[in-house]
């Protein structure tokens, strides 16, 4: 204790005060943390300060400073402990003792390491006094901070033919070569270095080791490959070759030709690295020339003992996660594809909505037979077309109004079949199968039938030369859905409603995109792009999922999931469908028509004056409050839902709160389902745009008469 260095430190580690031996071995009144540790020294200064803090001691056996060996003991002190205590004390080494422990610690030790040379310093007690980093990593697996002071022969083991293993590796791990190089010939007890080589020349066949460890890799689930110095395969497993989606014959002779070109340099340098220098490994990412947009990981770890095998190579099989990862960006692509969707169709149906409703407006001037007569129907028929295409994609994007009923898939099947028949021709046999057992579903029987046209019509066109379509309905149980594995199908009793045909099918590229909104591979003209988009609108919005197999020349199969009703609601009778009545929509009363659309606004002026009703107009919901507000009162509030300002639910509510019950229309591009929740009132009528003459008129008659 009186040639110990002595020093104290506060909290945050600064020097207090220390005694003179401290200041002679340190000079410049460093504290002890800052005596110029490597980086793997002051982690483990760190961890005593922090145990000393915690537990009021530490020590550490024996640590270089500056080319000297110390022990050093930690301990609290001060009146509230609020101060470390060190206490170093110089282990006695000759100078030549401390110069190879600096030396296997500093930059020759490091040389050794890369180069796959262990290196360890040995006292006369035989601990452990330093290591390089090789060493350590063979020895216990981590870094060398947790070998020090431990004995040398903890770490090896010998066998009865006299070779030298690691104890962690075991006798199956490689057998190495020991020189032990005394650093003071005259002292046999002083510190002495040992140098480790993986031995040469053992009696191991080498040639049948690396014939068991293919075996070996061969039935592994992992993706692993062995390669030689020169980056070169010398085996790969079948879920290597899986993973990289290629037949295993086919398999590239070099790992750097998989990659793209970016990626090459990095993996033929990660090679000759881990073939050449020590036993160690890594992962390096990568991107495949097959699939350059996904980034995995290539694991790399050098070996030795297998002949010219130098690195093994291993590749994770997430196919099935990368399969997931697909379907998520897929969805989340056609949940954007679908909003932007249901927005084009919304500013649309506001257009065509002007355009039908002044052509129903001239149409009431000419009479058939006029010149303008059949010019101003050409253009009603076409925007009624497109009010077609603007209703397949509020279906696609889920916001088209349903009439949902309780019914039984069999029955709309039925009812469509013999419509379908005619449409498939006489070249396609349609053949229908159900299945026993089946559960009522909850949806709009029409919407349903559009969907197995829409199938229909697609696997006639999949069949040019003729086929058969198979449409089947089954009963679906939890642990059937359970025995699927479909990730995005939740455990539930379903009913399953399939189309197949065994045409040309779909291409593997193509059939991620098929549910997209305007994507077609037919030619020009001969299809919109929107058919199994609505498909997929409707059965979305309906609460199924729908499911798409395709083989090229054997044919594809579309599977639909529907929820199994569960209530008392009895099952609807779609077979009895009332036939339209022709009616009159005279009436009389003062409406006020609330638009942000001129010309909505104004076409919707127009036919209601034309039916005798007294009208005006607001351009959004705050002026219609202040028409209000001026003592202005209406039989009815002609609303659009959503607008600047003061969109229509708000002002309703607030009419209502202030005017009492008033009577409400609101029109509007997006779906009756999706503004309901935004409505929440009560005691209201919706029509949908585009709407014609007839039909806001229709509305606007039954919503005055309705008794509240």
């Amino acid at each position: 204790m009186n040639h110990a260095a002595i020093a104290i430190s506060d909290e945050t580690g600064s020097l207090v005060c220390a005694n003179d031996h401290f200041t002679n071995a340190f000079p410049g009144l460093k504290a002890p943390l800052d005596l110029g540790f490597d980086h793997a020294n002051h982690a483990l200064l760190d961890a005593v300060t922090r145990t000393a803090w915690r537990d009021g001691s530490a020590n550490i056996a024996a640590i270089v400073i500056q080319g000297r060996s110390y022990s050093i003991q930690v301990d609290r002190a001060g009146l509230s402990d609020a101060y470390l205590l060190w206490q170093l004390e110089e282990i006695e080494e000759s100078d030549i003792e401390s110069a190879a422990i600096a030396m296997i610690t500093g930059h020759i030790g490091r040389v050794l390491s890369n180069n796959g040379v262990m290196a360890v310093a040995v006292n006369a007690d035989g601990r452990v006094c330093a290591a390089n980093a090789t060493f350590a990593l063979r020895a216990s697996g981590t870094d060398r901070d947790t070998i020090l002071g431990r004995l040398f022969s903890d770490f090896v083991q010998m066998d009865e033919q006299g070779s030298v293993y690691f104890e962690r590796e075991g006798l199956g791990g490689l057998p190495i070569r020991l020189l032990q190089v005394p650093l003071d010939a005259e002292n046999a007890k002083s510190t002495f270095l040992i140098l480790a080589v993986d031995e040469e020349g053992t009696r191991v066949d080498r040639g049948l080791a690396l014939t068991h460890v293919e075996q070996l890799l061969s039935t592994l689930p992992l993706g692993l490959a062995l390669v030689d110095r020169n980056g070169r395969f010398l085996f790969a497993n079948k879920a290597f070759a899986r993973v990289l989606d290629v037949e295993l014959h086919k398999l590239s002779p070099y790992p750097a030709d998989l990659v793209i070109s970016e990626d090459k340099g990095a993996v033929l340098d990660s090679i000759r690295r881990y073939g050449s220098g020590s036993m160690t490994s890594g992962d390096l990412a990568i991107r495949l020339k097959e699939r350059p947009d996904e980034v995995i990981a290539l694991s790399i770890a050098g070996v030795r003992g297998l002949g010219d095998a130098a690195v093994l190579l291993g590749l994770k099989d997430d196919s099935e996660e990368i399969a997931l990862k697909r379907q998520v960006a897929q969805q989340t692509k056609m949940e954007s594809i679908g909003q932007l969707a249901g927005g084009v169709a919304h500013d649309f149906n506001n257009i065509l909505t002007a355009i039908i409703g002044y052509c129903d407006l001239m149409l009431m001037r000419h009479k058939p037979g006029d010149s303008d007569y059949d010019d101003i129907q050409q253009i009603k028929n076409n925007s009624n077309r497109a009010a077609s295409l603007t209703r397949q994609l509020l279906a696609f994007s889920r916001q088209q109004t349903l009439r949902p009923q309780v019914l039984q898939l069999a029955n709309v099947v039925a009812d469509v079949s013999s419509l379908l028949k005619r449409l498939l021709g006489e070249t396609v046999l349609l053949e229908v199968h159900h299945g026993h057992g089946i559960g009522a579903v909850r949806a709009d029987p029409g919407q349903l039938e559009q969907v197995i046209i829409n199938l229909g019509l697609n696997a006639r066109d999949a069949m040019p030369k003729g086929g058969v379509v198979h449409i089947r309905t089954a009963a679906v149980s939890q642990r059937e859905v359970t025995a699927m594995g479909r990730d995005f199908l939740p455990i539930d009793d379903y009913v399953q409603l399939s189309v197949e045909d065994n045409g040309v099918g779909i291409p593997k590229e193509n059939l991620s995109k098929i549910f997209e909104p305007f994507f077609t591979t037919k030619e020009l003209g001969k299809g919109t792009g929107l058919g199994l988009s609505t498909v997929y609108g409707i059965v979305k919005q309906s609460g199924g999922f729908i499911f798409a197999d395709s083989q090229p020349e054997k044919g594809t199969r579309f599977d639909i999931f529907l929820p199994v009703h569960r209530g008392d609601t009895p099952v609807a009778d779609i077979g009895k469908r009332e036939l339209y009545k022709q009616r009159e929509f005279w009436g009389s009363g003062r409406i006020l028509i609330v638009e942000d659309e001129d010309m909505v606004r104004a076409v919707t002026e127009q036919a209601l004056l034309r039916q005798g009703y007294e009208v005006e107009t607001a351009n959004d919901g705050a002026q219609a409050l202040e028409m209000f507000a001026t003592g202005k009162r209406y039989d009815l509030v002609v609303s659009d839902v959503v607008m600047p300002n003061l969109d229509g639910p708000s002002m309703a509510r607030r009419l209502r709160e202030t005017y009492g019950e008033i009577r409400l229309l609101f029109i509007s591009g997006y779906a009756e389902e999706q503004l309901r929740e935004t409505i929440s009132l009560d005691n209201v009528a919706f029509l949908a745009k585009p709407f014609s003459v007839r039909q806001i008129a229709e509305a606007v008659h039954d919503a005055i008469a309705k008794v509240d």
